[in-house]
Formats: C-alpha cells, sequence, structure tokens
C-alpha cells in the first residue's frame, strides 16, 4: 500500500512525481501546464502522484521556464477607507478566479516618488502586469514615466495618464441623488463634498452641479469635509442652524454619519424636517438612524474589468484605449422618505 510522503521528509520534487507516476519529468510539466498532448489516462495517473506526494509547484523555476509568474502587482494605499479597500478586495477576488495570484504594495503618500517606487518593487518581483488604485491627479500624473512595456490599468484614475482605465461613474451616482432628493420636494439640495484633492470628490461635485443645473434649483455654497465621521458632523452642525436646509447629498456614508449625529443633537429630524443622502453603501448604513439612502458602488464589477484588461494586455502586443465605466445604483432608505417640511430657525440659548 502506498503511503503519503511524511511532513519530516523533503518536500517532493517533479523528479519524484515522474518516477512514482512512471512517465519523464517532461510528462510532468506538460501536466502542470495543461498540455493537449498528453492522455487522460496518463493524466490521471499523474495527478495521482501529485496528490499522493504533496507535490509543490516551484513557481519561481516555472516562471523562469515559461516566461510567466501568474502574479499580478496592486499598488494601493489607505485601506482603512470603505471604497479602496472594497475595491482592493474585488481585484483580489477577480485576479485569484483568473488563475493569478497578486502581490499587494501600499503607499503613503500618493505623489510621484512613493508610486514610481512601489512599481519598481514590483517589477523586481516578475509580475505579469500592475493595477494601481489612483484617486488623486498626483497619482496619474506619475504614472505617465511608469516602466515601458508593462501592463498597466488604473482604477479610478481620471484618464489614467494614458492607460486604460475603469472606474465607477461618479457623476452619475451623484446625479442620481440630487435628482432623488429633488424629486422628493426639495427646492434644492445641498452638498458636503470630499477633499479637493481626489477625484471621486470632483466628479461627484460635478453631477451634483449639473443635477441641480438641469433642475433649474439654485446651487447653494459647497460645503468640504475629509470623508471621515468627525467632518460630517462639523458641516451637519453647520447646516442645522440654517432655516432653509432642506435635503443635502452627502459625498459618503462616513460623513452622512456624522451629519445625521450632528442633526439629532440640534433636533432636526431626518427625513421630517430634512433628507440626507449619502453614498458608497457601507454595510452600515442600512442600520443608521433613520437607515440612510445612499448610492452603490460594484466594487467586484470594477475588480473583473480590471483583470479582464489587464489580461487582455498581458496576452497582446498593444495597449487596448479603453476606459471600462460601471454603473451606480442609488439605494433609497428611510432617510429620505417623505417630503421635508419648512423648519423655522431654531433659536441658540
Amino acid at each position: 500500500m502506498t503511503r503519503k510522503v511524511s511532513s519530516a521528509r523533503r518536500p517532493a520534487v517533479m523528479a519524484d512525481v515522474a518516477r512514482l507516476a512512471g512517465v519523464s519529468h517532461q510528462t510532468v510539466s506538460r501536466v502542470l501546464n495543461r498540455h493537449p498532448s498528453v492522455s487522460p489516462a496518463t493524466r490521471t495517473r499523474v495527478l495521482a502522484a501529485i496528490d499522493e506526494l504533496d507535490y509543490r509547484p516551484n513557481s519561481a523555476a516555472r516562471a523562469l521556464v515559461t516566461k510567466r509568474s501568474k502574479v499580478i502587482g496592486v499598488v494601493s494605499f489607505d485601506s482603512t477607507l470603505f471604497g479602496p479597500a472594497s475595491t482592493l478586495y474585488g481585484i483580489e477576488q477577480a485576479a485569484r478566479r483568473a488563475g493569478y495570484f497578486v502581490s499587494v504594495t501600499s503607499v503613503k503618500d500618493l505623489d510621484g516618488d512613493d508610486v514610481q517606487d512601489a512599481l519598481e518593487r514590483l517589477t523586481r518581483q516578475s509580475v505579469e502586469g500592475v493595477v494601481i488604485i489612483a484617486p488623486q491627479q498626483a497619482t496619474v500624473d506619475a504614472l505617465r514615466d511608469a516602466p515601458a512595456g508593462l501592463p498597466l490599468v488604473v482604477v479610478e484614475g481620471g484618464d489614467g495618464g494614458g492607460h486604460p482605465v475603469v472606474c465607477v461613474d461618479q457623476a452619475e451616482g451623484a446625479r442620481l441623488a440630487t435628482r432623488h432628493l429633488l424629486n422628493q420636494g426639495a427646492p434644492t439640495v445641498w452638498h458636503i463634498a470630499g477633499p479637493a484633492d481626489w477625484l471621486e470628490a470632483q466628479n461627484r461635485v460635478r453631477g451634483w452641479r449639473a443635477e441641480l443645473r438641469s433642475a433649474g434649483a439654485e446651487e447653494p455654497e459647497l460645503l468640504r469635509g475629509d470623508w471621515s465621521p468627525a467632518s460630517g458632523y462639523a458641516n451637519g452642525q453647520l447646516l442645522a442652524e440654517r432655516s432653509d436646509v432642506r435635503a443635502v447629498f452627502v459625498a459618503n456614508d462616513q460623513m452622512a454619519l456624522g451629519v445625521l449625529r450632528a442633526f439629532h443633537e440640534r433636533g432636526v429630524r431626518v427625513p421630517t424636517d430634512v433628507l440626507v443622502a449619502g453614498f458608497d453603501d457601507i454595510p452600515e448604513s442600512a442600520y443608521f438612524t433613520p437607515p440612510l439612502t445612499t448610492v452603490r458602488q460594484d466594487f467586484d464589477a470594477v475588480g473583473r474589468r480590471s483583470i479582464d484588461l489587464l489580461l487582455h494586455q498581458i496576452a497582446s502586443t498593444s495597449d487596448p484605449d479603453a476606459t471600462a465605466v460601471v454603473p451606480p445604483e442609488l439605494v433609497i432608505r428611510q432617510s429620505t422618505v417623505g417630503t421635508p417640511r419648512n423648519r423655522r430657525r431654531r433659536t441658540l440659548d
């Protein structure tokens, strides 16, 4: 009776598999690389030997022969934010489904030097291509000096610096939220935007303004936050002092949480007095008080399309001139269900 190799012994090598299966090491290699010239019976025998010996192919050695590392690099940054973290997860899952390993390098700053250093580290690992999450224009500008011949896809990166881009239609998402608030009876919609140097924030502002103009609604003063609940809370306190605010579109759900807290403390009822909508549809948004209307981004689709474009580059000698746009989805919950009433200005003690 045959037995599996003891864990105390050395790891099995290809020669061991060939010896046990009674074939040449070239045949084992063909089986591992799914070559069609191997007969079904021989393939079954080799796979049984691999299983019995618990053989693990040497990916580095295979890369030297095939020139294929089966590794994709990803350049990311502050993954504590919901959007970038979810984007990274979507990319990783799509790459693994395609049979690739993922090597992630995170950068502290999004300027040219850090981005170039990250790309150099990944190329030294012999990655076949790179997906880079580029939320700021400085990151995109740095990609114009990316290594020649390196397959590269940019996520949420404006014009991509000359590389293929995959993005959610941020402007359309903002238009959906703003249009919904106007349709609920608000005369206009205030906006708490994200940081000015973020491309997503810029596009959400652009969509908000475009929808207000399309509806002939007055454009209120633009407010700014930094994506955090604290900045939403600070802006919510300012808006709570005004008697003319009927609807607020907040650039992400975390800031919207801060707005809801500020309104609650000031006695402003949502949605009775003010309608509030966010962006991202974080898992917690359905459990806010009240549950938050928001714009959902399909991060799985972003990951799939990023990997599809990258694999096209890897397999082709020409770079695709492509932009893959993922549509957003408006998710309506209680924070915007109802017509906002006129509010009297509160007298502050």
